[in-house]
């Protein structure tokens, strides 16, 4: 009960006709102590249907809209259903919409390469619905079409999900029998802060040729939808960043709290930033660089108000000056060998190069070199190699920045004969990462003090690896993500 078992479109129904469109697995099972769903219908405002589907602590509602060809829906809940996400899945006949992300579609897939979600083609390629992510604040829409028309998820300002601009989730999957798009009010894989309850949260599935740019949903106060917020009462946020920022990065003002999630990007003439239709309450601001934080401060936003941020006191670890260093400080490893498709597919795909490699010359070799994972029982120990005309006359320090790690991986190093201690593990999404398409976590600098006789005049090897208790095996052995790895002047903070 609940379900949508029925989307027609110029005569042609695109509800998959064997199992229904849902909230996660079916409203009835979202919750242990309720087996009871009801289902509600009405007309609103002369030109609205709405049917509402409660199920223990959540609401969900389908709207239609005279003249607009689409479904829209809001889903409310106070508490997070017992499969420790949210979702809603739309599954359409795979015959009538064959052209969705090839990243997921898993047709011709022969063998399974991870779990029970990871697939792979006789030529070594990868295929999953993790693969048809994007970073958040890079979408506002995605589906599938055919050659006349084109089913789109469109987002509104996702203040209800968790994890910010940068988080990646599985967004559609395409197999023999069906096109399944997904679209995530909140997922736990890859999480980095808490899930947010009683926010209203607003999509649509529409019909179009082309993929919509944007949600309109302007009549939505008219409705009387349990848990909407006007734009009358809530506030924004405006300030400016320094205007030293380095300028070929792009940066983004975030705003994270129990009342939701807004971010916004900054004019990189005026270094202006507005973020809107913020939600009162207390919220921490975060200034990336790409995607790595540089300054943080608390904020407090009241209704009918515009707050004004003080000036930002930034740290770029990328200004300390540096011996040598691999890779740019940005909270990303999108710079090192395999960068630009991590996201797109698998580790273990015949398309990525090898992530073993020779010694790394620092002054020969490019950061393109370097890889962008490591695991403990695929590429351990990386050879790095660098020349002093003397040793130094006191301690320096080497620092290795990783975006996330699986498995309590983290950094350890030998330099010559010289060994560091094994790191604490740092704090990390406990779920996959890196075999899943995405490299986000929390930011971690791993600081070593190298001492000074450690070094010598010449050549200097330091061997890069990895450290982590599980005995898990290849792809899914203890890792990290890299950021960047630099040794720091003498006197560097």
């Amino acid at each position: 009960m609940g379900d949508l078992i029925s989307l027609r479109y110029h005569g042609i129904d695109y509800q998959e006709p064997l199992k229904g469109s849902q909230i996660n697995s079916g409203f009835s099972s979202l919750y242990d102590d309720t087996n009871t769903v009801s289902v509600d219908a009405s007309i609103k405002a002369q030109d609205f249907i709405c049917i509402t589907v409660r199920s223990g602590a959540l609401i969900h509602t389908y709207i239609a809209h005279r003249g607009e060809a689409a479904l829209y829906m809001t889903t409310w809940f106070s508490a997070e259903p017992k499969l420790g996400l949210v979702r809603y899945v739309m599954r359409v006949p795979y015959s009538r919409l064959p052209h969705g992300p090839p990243e997921a579609d898993l047709n011709d897939t022969d063998h399974t390469v991870e779990a029970h979600d990871v697939f792979g083609l006789p030529n070594g390629e990868t295929r999953s619905k993790h693969y048809s992510n994007h970073r958040l604040k890079d979408w506002s829409s995605f589906g599938a079409s055919n050659a006349a028309t084109g089913l789109w998820m469109v987002r509104d300002t996702n203040e209800g999900n968790s994890g910010g601009p940068f988080y990646r989730s599985l967004l559609d999957q395409g197999t023999t029998h069906d096109q399944e798009l997904t679209y995530i009010i909140n997922y736990g894989e890859g999480q980095t802060e808490a899930f947010r309850t009683h926010i209203l949260n607003s999509y649509a599935l529409v019909f179009s040729k082309r993929p919509p740019t944007q949600l309109h949903m302007p009549w939505l106060g008219l409705l009387n939808l349990h848990g909407y917020r006007s734009p009358n009462d809530r506030g924004t946020l405006e300030g400016t960043v320094p205007t030293q920022l380095d300028p070929h990065f792009h940066y983004t003002v975030a705003l994270s709290g129990p009342t939701g999630q807004y971010w916004c990007d900054p004019s990189p003439r005026t270094k202006q930033f507005r973020c809107t239709m913020v939600s009162p309450g207390r919220y921490h601001v975060t200034l990336y660089k790409n995607e790595l934080s540089i300054a943080e401060q608390d904020t407090l936003i009241t209704p009918h108000h515009s707050t004004n941020l003080p000036p930002f006191v930034t740290h770029d670890p990328e200004r300390e000056r540096a011996i040598w260093r691999i890779g740019h400080w940005d909270g990303s490893p999108q710079e090192f060998r395999n960068g630009t498709t991590l996201s797109l597919m698998h580790p273990s795909d015949s398309r990525m190069k090898t992530w073993t490699i020779p010694t790394f010359i620092i002054g020969h070799n490019t950061v393109q070199d370097f890889p962008a994972y490591q695991w403990k029982d695929v590429n351990n120990a990386l050879p790095i190699r660098f020349r002093l005309s003397a040793p130094p006359a006191e301690d320096l320090t080497l620092r290795v920045g990783v975006t996330t790690a699986f498995m309590k991986g983290r950094p350890i190093i030998q330099l010559n004969q010289w060994r560091s201690d094994i790191p604490a593990p740092s704090r990390q999404p406990s779920s996959r990462t890196l075999t899943v398409g995405t490299y986000r976590g929390n930011n971690t600098c791993f600081r070593f003090r190298i001492p000074a006789h450690a070094f010598k005049a010449g050549e200097n090897t330091l061997t890069l690896s990895v450290a982590g208790g599980s005995t898990s095996r290849g792809f899914l052995s203890p890792s990290v993500s890299y950021d960047a790895i630099d040794l720091l002047q003498p006197n560097s903070p």
